[in-house]
């Protein structure tokens, strides 16, 4: 690697492995329990309560990867280091793909239990339309870095551009959708998380759930930095080479 480029720790491999194992075998239970296992029967949810394992679990998951991005947009901006842009837009990356998954998994899950029947899969309810514009606006990080070709200019506007994001999260996600009537668990007349709603022989299954995603996540993150870091030292090593070769062709 380029001394012009500076390194990343380098990864835990016992760690890493170790996390790998019990990721999969974590999330492999939650698969097995969600649908097989044993669910209370609950009015209107019924069956469909098994995707309270994946649906939320994604959300959570979400929130976990805008807060690592914006933390590296934040040191970015501290020390304009190279590392913790490429962090930032890595784990800003993970955070769309999950709030994606999200919204696709909450889109089916509202189908077939508040609109049944009526053939309707997108109805605005303050949740999904919230959650839908909190999508649009990290959508909108990648499309701003794409418009910048300097580096240095493209990590400190993404940066602050971050952090306006990460701000909105709470406000789209939680307080606003709170003061609206919805149908989604946590609107107006709506409580979250009841007694009923997360029965005892369902935490057993959603609390690792919660647990495995965060894991999953952990690994993607991982993975995905050290590719990217690699990426950016072979093209700093071909730039290197290319004016070492243009240096070299002017002196002769």
């Amino acid at each position: 690697m380029s001394a012009s480029v500076q390194t990343t720790r380098p990864v835990n491999r016992r760690l890493y492995r170790a996390m790998r194992g019990l990721v999969a075998l974590v999330l492999t239970g939650v698969i097995v329990a969600g649908f097989l296992g044993e669910i209370p029967q609950l009015d209107i949810l019924e069956q469909s309560a098994r995707n309270l394992y994946f649906h939320v679990p994604m959300w959570f998951t979400l929130m976990a990867a805008t807060l690592v991005s914006a933390y590296h947009s934040a040191q970015y901006l501290r020390s304009g280091a190279r590392i913790r842009d490429v962090r930032a837009r890595e784990a800003a990356r993970i955070a769309l793909i999950f709030g994606g998954l999200g919204i696709v998994t909450g889109m089916v899950w509202a189908r077939f239990t508040w609109y049944e029947g009526t053939g309707v899969w997108w109805n605005f309810d303050p949740k999904q339309s919230m959650a839908a514009v909190l999508l649009l606006i990290y959508g909108g990080y990648f499309v701003l870095r794409d418009a910048i070709d300097t580096p240095s200019t493209r990590g400190r506007i993404a940066a602050v551009y971050n952090l306006f994001a990460v701000v909105t999260m709470p406000f789209l996600l939680y307080i606003l959708p709170r003061q609206m009537p919805s149908l989604h668990p946590g609107g107006e007349g709506s409580p979250a998380f009841s007694q009923t709603d997360l029965a005892p022989a369902m935490r057993w299954v959603f609390y690792p759930s919660v647990l495995a995603f965060l894991g999953l996540f952990w690994l993607l993150y991982t993975q995905r930095v050290r590719l990217a870091w690699i990426r950016e030292a072979l093209r700093v090593e071909q730039r290197e080479e290319v004016a070492a070769g243009l240096q070299d062709a002017s002196d002769s």
